[in-house]
Order: C-alpha cells, then sequence, then structure tokens
C-alpha cells in the first residue's frame, strides 16, 4: 500500500491561476474556424466568437490566454489588423502552412474575446522583425487614457475606453523563429525594446523576456545576468514528443513502450524547471522574476491527412496524463512557475477543444484542466507520496505523482495520477493538520490511447469517484491504471 501524506499546516507558495493559461496562435485551425468564424456565420456566435467554445472556456475557467503567437508573433504587425475588415492588410502566413492571412482577427477581437471569457490578455510582441516605435504605439493604442494619436486612432477604430493589459511579452523565440540571436544580443535587445513599453495611467506592464528553449542554461544565464532588472518574467519553451524532432510519432497509435517514453520525457520539465530555477537564484534570490513556461504540451505527428503547417492532433489519455503531470510539477514549484501556457488551445497539437464545421468536442487534456480549476490562486501545501517505478528499462517513471492545495474557502485538494497502464494502487492517504467533514471525488480514466471523435465525442469524459473510505487519519483507496483523481476535502 502506497502512502499519500498531506501536511495541510504546512503552507508553501500561491498557486497562480495564470499557470492554468492557454496559447492561441495564428495557426492552422486554432484563430479562425476554432475561435472566431466571423460575425456572418451561422454557427453561433458573439460578435464573431463561437459561442459553444467561449462557454467551454469558462467553464474551465481560463485565466489567461496569450496571441498572436508563437513564431507567428516575430512577423506581427499590429496595425495590419484593426480599422474595417474590408481594408485589411492580406498576407500569406509564411511559417504556417502558406496559407492566407486576411487579419480578420486582430486587437480588438482578441481584446473581445478575451471579454467573452473573462480571461486575462497576455499579448506577445513583435522584437524580431518590428521596430521599438511599432511595439510602443501597440502598447499606447491599447492602454492609453487620454489625447494622444494612438488612443485617437483607437477611438476612430470604435474604442474609447483603453483595455487593461497586464502580461506583455517581449519578443518570443528570439534564439530561433525570432531572429537566431545570441543571448548577449538578445539580452541588449530586450532592454532597449522595454524602455519604450510605458506603463499609461495606472495600467502596470508585466513583462515577459524571451528565455531559454529546453535545457538551454547559458541562454538563462546570460539573459539574467544582463537583463533581469528590467523583466518581470523569463519565458521556457519545452514539448513532450514521444520520438525526435524528424517522426514524432502518432498521437493515438503507440504501445506500452510508447506511453512510457513520452511520460518520462513530460517528466523531463521538473528538471528543467529546478536547473532553471537555480540559475535564476544567483541573479534573482528573492524570487521577484517569475519563470514562465508559456510554451508546452505534446508535440505529434498531424493527423493523416491534414495540412502539415496545421499542426492538427488528436488527445488521447496519454495527452491526458502529460497534462496532469505537468500541473503538479507547476503547482510545487509555484514560488517560482507563476505563469503557464499550454500548445495551444484549439485544433493545434495539445488542444483541450477540436472542431469540425459547427461541431466541437472536448479532449482529454481538456477534462484534465477543469479537475484543476480547483488549484487556481490556491496555496500549494506540503505533499508526499511512496512511488515505485514501472515501464521498460530504457523509460522508467514512478508510478504516481501528486500535488495539493488549500483553497481561498478552506477547501483542501488533491490531484493524483497514476502512470501506469495497467496496475492499480492501493493508496493509505494520511491527512495532517486537517479534519475532514466531507469529501467530494472526480477521476478520468480509460484505456491509454482512448480518445473523443465527433462521432463519439463524450467516450472520455470525468465521472464521480466514490470508491474511498474515510480512516482515523484520513482515507484509503484503489486508483485505476492510467488515471487523474481529484479529492475535494471540507
Amino acid at each position: 500500500m502506497s502512502k499519500l501524506i498531506i501536511n495541510a499546516g504546512n503552507k508553501k507558495s500561491r498557486i497562480n491561476k495564470e499557470i492554468y493559461g492557454h496559447f492561441s496562435e495564428h495557426l492552422g485551425r486554432c484563430i479562425y474556424e476554432g475561435l472566431y468564424v466571423g460575425e456572418n456565420s451561422k454557427i453561433p456566435n458573439k460578435n464573431g466568437m463561437r459561442t459553444d467554445v467561449v462557454n467551454a472556456l469558462k467553464e474551465m475557467k481560463l485565466p489567461m490566454l496569450r496571441w498572436p503567437g508563437g513564431c507567428f508573433a516575430d512577423e506581427y504587425h499590429w496595425r495590419d489588423g484593426i480599422g474595417p475588415k474590408e481594408t485589411r492588410k492580406k498576407m500569406i502566413n509564411t511559417h504556417w502552412g502558406g496559407v492566407l492571412e486576411d487579419n480578420s482577427f486582430g486587437t480588438h477581437e482578441f481584446l473581445e474575446l478575451c471579454d467573452q471569457i473573462g480571461c486575462q490578455p497576455y499579448i506577445n510582441g513583435n522584437l524580431g522583425s518590428g521596430t521599438v516605435q511599432e511595439m510602443s504605439e501597440w502598447i499606447e493604442y491599447m492602454t492609453f487614457d487620454g489625447v494622444s494619436p494612438m488612443a485617437d486612432l483607437r477611438a476612430k477604430n470604435g474604442r474609447k475606453e483603453p483595455w487593461k493589459i497586464k502580461f506583455f511579452g517581449v519578443g518570443n523565440e528570439n534564439w530561433g523563429c525570432g531572429g537566431n540571436m545570441t543571448p548577449e544580443y538578445y539580452a541588449n535587445e530586450y532592454r532597449r525594446y522595454q524602455t519604450y513599453c510605458r506603463n499609461y495611467g495606472d495600467n502596470r506592464l508585466f513583462k515577459i523576456a524571451c528565455g531559454p528553449n529546453e535545457g538551454n542554461y547559458e541562454w538563462c544565464d546570460t539573459v539574467m545576468r544582463m537583463a533581469s532588472p528590467y523583466m518581470d518574467a523569463l519565458s521556457l519553451h519545452y514539448y513532450t514528443i514521444e520520438k525526435n524532432w524528424e517522426d514524432k510519432g502518432s498521437a493515438t497509435v503507440f504501445d506500452e513502450k510508447g506511453w512510457y517514453i513520452t511520460l518520462k520525457k513530460a517528466l523531463h520539465m521538473e528538471e528543467l524547471v529546478t536547473r532553471h530555477s537555480k540559475i535564476m537564484d544567483k541573479y534573482d534570490p528573492d524570487k521577484r522574476v517569475a519563470l514562465a513556461v508559456d510554451e508546452w504540451g505534446c508535440w505529434f505527428n498531424v493527423e493523416p491527412g491534414t495540412n502539415p503547417g496545421f499542426l492538427y492532433q488528436q488527445n488521447t489519455m496519454r495527452d491526458a496524463l502529460v497534462a496532469g503531470i505537468n500541473l503538479n510539477i507547476f503547482n510545487k514549484h509555484s514560488d517560482r512557475v507563476r505563469i503557464a501556457n499550454i500548445a495551444q488551445l484549439i485544433n493545434v497539437l495539445q488542444s483541450v477543444i477540436l472542431t469540425e464545421g459547427d461541431k466541437m468536442l472536448l479532449t482529454p487534456t481538456y477534462h484534465v484542466f477543469n479537475m484543476y480549476k480547483c488549484h487556481q490562486d490556491a496555496t500549494l501545501v506540503d505533499s508526499y507520496i511512496d512511488t515505485e517505478e514501472v515501464g521498460p528499462e530504457e523509460a522508467k517513471v514512478p508510478n504516481l505523482s501528486e500535488s495539493a492545495s488549500v483553497d481561498p474557502d478552506g477547501r483542501l485538494h488533491i490531484t493524483l495520477n497514476n502512470l501506469s497502464v495497467s496496475q492499480s494502487y492501493n493508496i493509505n492517504s494520511i491527512l495532517v493538520d486537517r479534519k475532514v467533514n466531507g469529501v467530494k471525488a472526480e477521476i478520468l480514466t480509460n484505456k491509454m490511447d482512448a480518445y473523443n471523435t465527433f462521432e463519439n465525442p463524450d467516450k472520455v469524459h470525468t465521472e464521480e469517484f466514490t470508491e474511498f473510505k474515510l480512516t482515523e487519519g484520513g482515507l484509503d483507496f484503489v486508483i485505476p491504471p492510467c488515471s487523474i483523481i481529484h479529492f475535494e476535502i471540507d
């Protein structure tokens, strides 16, 4: 029997709700067809935003949405996406699929979407191919309340009141698609650009610098050393793939070995966050600068027959476990990780929603985020679980993953993952410094390669979990293989 120990009295860091953020790029069918169908669409919408999608994201309590990229951000020129739609500049999306981008979804539309969902916008500025003036004027356009050329232009385009914009990224992946820069060059450019990212009125920008790709510790060290006083956060990008960048593996066709290899790669996030945090500690021992894991998730080969540049992939219980593993890691490192954005929101990579015409389905990953929303703005508490290694010799992983928090209303939440494909485990949980007045639980479980389709959209879904018993010290239960459980304890 595995022991799960929760010390509810040992309170740690606050779990920022923005850890549960998402990412939407002008890529494939994420924006167009996914989020935005236009005001004249027969698909039910409000000001062009799909009603079914907005309602699902509100239910999930989506706290933050990153836009317009990604690689697209560093070739996006914001003036192309404002004004009358019939006069907006058309362009070819050279990064993603070579399709026409008509810029009908721009600044006003994105901020309208965030308003409908009730989430914070995270806007990524163009440092790679844009100018300091362009970035500065975009911020003025969105946030300045008064008489100025940009505020006047905003009013001319139908919005007199400024928006509140907090999260602003100064460039994206500038070590790669954002300019192939050296860390020294980017750090100097960041210092220059951010100088002109002004705070207007009571709007206060939270400036996010481009951080490392995966294990590029030199980039992290250099940018922190040269620019950390001028930033509020440093980004980190890491994708979980089964095989390699040339052949990433199938999203739906895999064996047990492929399952365990993928989960082992997901668990590598723990090492990345730990090592980058230690570097950040050298220059920022008070942890003022957040680590923003603003691109993460599974990246597999596209579904057969779809545009390779659209990055459309299905979503199985394997993706659900990858999401649960990562969210538990972020919770446990919430003293430094205070922003995270899974890639991407709809129809691209590890999506929470897939659409096809007027049809919509919720993926297993959606259900994980819906279960884990209990941790948003809660307080991390100390937790420990006995684990053993499972899987083949070359891909052994701990069998269990957990995190726990106390929400603002005093309820204790425990999220627990069973990474084993075939083995269930008896769990004896001990709750320290906590009386139990009531327990509710929900579970997500199925076969490792199970996924939802438009013909069977509810194959993988959460259900009430009642197979537990209260004990003098806590509760005992059996966690099934390939499952995620959330306990709520009053």
